[in-house]
């Protein structure tokens, strides 16, 4: 008994000796990268999150204006911190991968909805019951969340969408259908299965602005892969002088983590091509 006594004691002791060695506190604040921006869609009739990060310099100088990334499934428990992240990394001066910019990651409320057009196969309706509503969502980014955040931030001309999987397929749509909406498209892992692949067949709008578009997908499965290839091929027979276009295989890469090495792969072919 007097054993375990003892033993307690000198665990107390030690407990206590550990105390008072260790550091005080002098400040405890919460860090963030951004802001998060609640409107109200009329397009859409409803509330839309957005999380917003903005370059260390955005306060600094007062004339000056920043490239907009517009990003897909752009929740803070999705893919908005790691992109965010990137871009951060990529302007540092010394890295100077491509200029500092706002990142506009716009939340998800129902992404099956707004990141598909309507599909005649019925399995997709099935499976996907909410599907169909692209048309609204790309008139809510062109009517209301562009001329927002150019009312709100200091932003230049410059605008590039990020998307993958379903994501993937409403940038490539936009591409198809808006061309003008943005100037540079990163394309990732696009589900182009959708509705039996005939958005591959959809003849694009001809666009007379530069654009860079970068397609990446990666060890996926046939369908996938095939898909974003045809993709490219489709591009590239068409291209024009204004346009760069990119495309990576990530074969050691899957569906579930190629985003993050695909979007700094492509800012460093986009940006590349720019200097």
């Amino acid at each position: 008994m007097k054993n375990k006594i003892l033993l307690f004691i000198t665990i107390l002791c030690a407990y206590f000796i550990k105390a008072q060695t260790l550091p005080k506190t002098i400040s405890d604040t919460t860090f963030t990268i951004g802001k998060t921006v609640k409107i109200k869609s009329k397009i859409l009739n409803e509330n839309r999150e957005l999380n917003i990060y903005l370059p260390a310099s955005y306060n600094l100088d007062s004339l000056k204006t920043y490239p907009v990334i517009y990003l897909l499934d752009g929740s803070k428990d999705e893919d908005f911190i790691h992109i965010s992240g990137i871009v951060q990394f990529g302007s540092f001066s010394w890295i100077n991968m491509l200029p500092e910019s706002i990142v506009v990651g716009i939340a998800n409320v129902d992404r099956k909805r707004d990141f598909t057009y309507p599909s005649k196969n019925e399995l997709d309706q099935k499976e996907f019951p909410s599907s169909g509503k692209s048309e609204k969502f790309i008139s809510f980014i062109e009517s209301e969340l562009q001329p927002y955040i150019n009312s709100k931030f200091k932003t230049s001309k410059e605008k590039t969408i990020i998307g993958q999987s379903l994501g993937g397929l409403l940038a490539t749509e936009i591409l198809f259908k808006k061309p003008d909406l943005f100037d540079n498209y990163i394309i990732v892992s696009p589900s182009l299965w959708w509705d039996d692949e005939n958005l591959l067949n959809f003849k694009p709008i001809i666009y007379n602005n530069n654009k860079s578009i970068y397609v990446a997908v990666g060890k996926e499965g046939q369908v996938m892969e095939r898909t974003a290839k045809e993709l490219y091929e489709k591009l590239n027979s068409n291209k024009k002088q204004n346009t760069r276009l990119f495309f990576n295989f990530l074969e050691n890469k899957t569906h579930g983590d190629a985003l993050h090495i695909a979007v700094y792969d492509a800012f460093e072919k986009i940006y590349n091509s720019k200097k």
